[in-house]
C-alpha cells in the first residue's frame, strides 16, 4: 500500500517534517526551540547524514545535502538517505509527513521522496492479518511542500514501480501465463492504453516457434500481448518498440537448473512487468509518443513434451534454430517478439530481460548491460538518463566475430554459443532477427538481487523501469524541441 502523495502551500507548527537542507542554516517555519536549534547546529557541523529531533508534538528530520559530488551523484545520496532513514519514519507511526526543502537544489523533494517510497514498498499481500486488521500505511500521506515541479512524474513512476513489483512478486501458481496477460489488460484499462492478448491458436498461426517450442513442457498455454499508446498528437511518424521477456517461471526445461539457481524465477518476468509499466507511464502522463509494447510469455518446464537440446525449430521469421541449451530460452521467445516487431516499420526497438548470469558476473548490481547496433544518440541519452536515475548502463561490444560461435552445422544458427562471452553471444542471438535498429538490455545483474540495494529492494527493484520511462520522456522532449 502505497501513501497518498499531495502538495501544500505552508507547513504548520505542529507538523512533522523531513526538510533537505542545502546549507546548515536552519529555516524559521520549522519552528524549532533554540536548545532543538543548538543541538541540530552542532550535529550539522558533524556532517550527520540525517538529524531527528522529537519535540513534544512533532517530528523534525533534518537532511543535509552531501557536498563535493557531482549532481546526478547528490541526487542518488539523497535518495539512499531515505532508504536509511525510513524504519525511523513507521517507527513514529506519522498518518501524515511533510517533505520540504530549503537552498536545496531544484527537485531535491522529488528524489527524496521517489527514494522513500520506493524504499517503503513491501509484497506481504499473503500474509495473514488478524481480522479487522486490514491494511496499514506510514505514513498514510505525503505532503510535498514548496516549488515542486515533478509531483504527478513522481505519482505516476512509483505506482507504475508498485505494480511492476507486485506482478514480479507474484508466485507462478498465481500468476501464469494466463494471468499475466488479464492482469496487463487491467492495467491497461486504468491508464488508458491498449492491450490486444494473442492466445495460443493465434500464436500458433503466426509460427512463432521459439515462443511455441518453450511452452511444450507446460500444462498453460502461451500469450502474447501486444501493449499500444498512440495518442492523436504523437509526434514520431514511426513508433518505438519495447519488448519484454515474460518467463513467468523457468526451471531450466530439461536443462535443469541445479543446486539454489531456480530460486526467484518467478521473477524472470520482469521484463514484461517493466514494458507495461513504461506504457503505464507514458499513457498516464501523456507523453507525445508512439510507444509499442510487445510481451511474449510461458513458464518453461521440463513436462512430457518438453523441447530437447538437439532439437531444430523454425522461428517467426522462417531463421532455423538448433537448441543447444533448453534454458537459454529466453532469447527465443524474445526473437520471435524482436521478429513480429518489423511488421510496425519501428524508429527503434528496445528488449529488456533477465537474460544471462553472464550480465551479472560481468557488471554485478552496478550496472545495466547493453549491447545495440542503434545510432548513438540514443545510447548518449540512455546513458545520461540512466545517471539521473541512477539505473545506468554499461555497453558490451556486439563485433561481428561473436556471431560465429553461434554456427550451426545443421540449422542456420544455435541458441548458444561458447562458455565465455555468453551475454554478448545472447545479444548477437538477438541481432540476427532485428530488421531495425536494436538496443539489448540484460538486466541479470541489477534485477536478480540477493539483498536490498538501498531503495532497489532484493524481492523485484524492477530495474529499467526508470531508465526507459525516463528515456521516453526525454526523446518526446526532444521532439517538442524539434519543432
Amino acid at each position: 500500500m502505497k501513501p497518498e502523495i499531495l502538495r501544500i502551500s505552508q507547513v504548520s507548527k505542529d507538523q512533522s517534517v523531513i526538510c533537505i537542507l542545502g546549507s546548515n542554516v536552519i529555516p524559521e517555519y520549522l519552528t524549532l526551540s533554540n536548545s532543538e536549534k543548538e543541538f541540530a547546529g552542532k550535529r550539522l557541523n558533524e556532517k550527520e547524514e540525517f538529524i531527528f529531533i522529537n519535540s513534544y508534538n512533532k517530528c523534525t528530520y533534518l537532511v543535509r545535502l552531501k557536498e563535493g559530488k557531482s549532481h546526478y551523484k547528490t541526487r542518488e545520496e539523497l535518495r539512499k538517505t531515505a532508504y536509511n532513514i525510513r524504519i525511523l519514519i513507521k517507527e513514529n507511526n506519522h498518518t501524515e509527513l511533510v517533505i520540504a526543502s530549503d537552498h536545496a537544489y531544484k527537485g531535491a523533494v522529488e528524489d527524496f521522496t521517489e527514494g522513500l517510497l520506493l524504499s517503503i514498498y513491501s509484497f506481504d499481500k499473503y500474509k495473514t492479518k488478524e481480522e479487522g486488521e486490514g491494511k496499514k500505511c506510514y505514513p498514510a500521506k505525503l505532503l510535498i511542500h514548496g516549488d515542486v515541479q515533478e509531483s504527478e512524474w513522481i505519482v505516476n513512476i512509483t505506482d507504475a514501480a508498485y505494480f511492476t513489483r507486485d506482478l514480479i512478486n507474484e508466485p507462478v501458481n498465481h500468476l501464469n501465463a494466463t494471468a499475466l496477460a488479464g492482469e496487463i489488460k487491467k492495467i491497461g484499462d486504468s491508464a488508458g492504453f491498449k492491450v490486444e492478448v494473442l492466445n495460443k491458436g493465434k500464436i500458433e498461426a503466426l509460427k512463432m516457434g521459439g515462443l511455441l517450442a518453450v511452452n511444450k513442457g507446460s500444462v498453460d498455454p502461451p500469450v502474447f500481448c501486444i501493449l499500444e499508446w498512440h495518442p492523436e498528437n504523437c509526434l514520431n511518424k514511426k513508433p518505438y518498440i519495447l519488448v519484454g521477456k515474460g518467463i513467468v517461471y523457468d526451471t531450466g526445461g530439461l536443462n535443469i537448473k541445479t543446486g539454489n539457481f531456480m530460486a526467484g524465477m518467478n521473477a524472470d518476468m520482469a521484463g514484461a512487468a517493466i514494458v507495461t509499466g513504461v506504457l503505464y507511464m507514458a499513457a498516464k502522463s501523456g507523453l507525445p509518443l508512439h510507444i509499442i509494447g510487445l510481451v511474449p510469455s510461458t513458464d518453461n518446464r521440463p513436462g512430457g513434451n518438453a523441447y530437447t537440446q538437439g532439437d531444430i525449430i523454425t522461428m517467426f521469421n522462417k531463421m532455423t534454430v538448433e537448441i543447444g541449451n533448453t534454458d537459454a530460452e529466453g532469447r527465443l521467445i524474445l526473437a520471435d517478439a524482436i521478429s513480429y516487431a518489423s511488421k510496425y516499420n519501428p524508429e527503434l526497438i528496445i528488449d529488456i530481460a533477465t537474460l544471462t548470469g553472464s550480465a551479472a558476473m560481468t557488471f554485478s548490481n552496478q550496472a545495466i548491460a547493453l549491447m545495440t547496433n542503434a545510432d548513438r544518440k540514443y545510447i548518449n541519452l540512455l546513458e545520461e538518463c540512466g545517471n539521473n536515475v541512477y539505473e545506468r548502463i554499461a555497453e558490451l561490444p556486439m563485433w561481428e566475430e561473436y556471431g560465429e560461435l553461434l554456427k550451426s552445422d545443421i540449422a542456420d544458427m544455435k541458441n548458444i554459443g561458447s562458455r565465455e562471452a555468453g551475454a554478448i553471444i545472447a545479444g548477437k542471438f538477438l541481432e540476427r532477427f532485428a530488421e531495425f535498429p536494436l538496443i539489448h538490455l540484460d538486466i541479470a545483474g541489477t534485477e536478480m538481487l540477493k539483498k536490498d540495494d538501498f531503495y532497489r529492494l532484493k524481492n523485484g527493484p524492477g530495474s529499467g523501469l526508470r531508465l526507459l520511462s525516463t528515456f521516453m520522456k526525454r526523446l518526446a522532449t526532444d521532439y517538442s524541441e524539434q519543432k
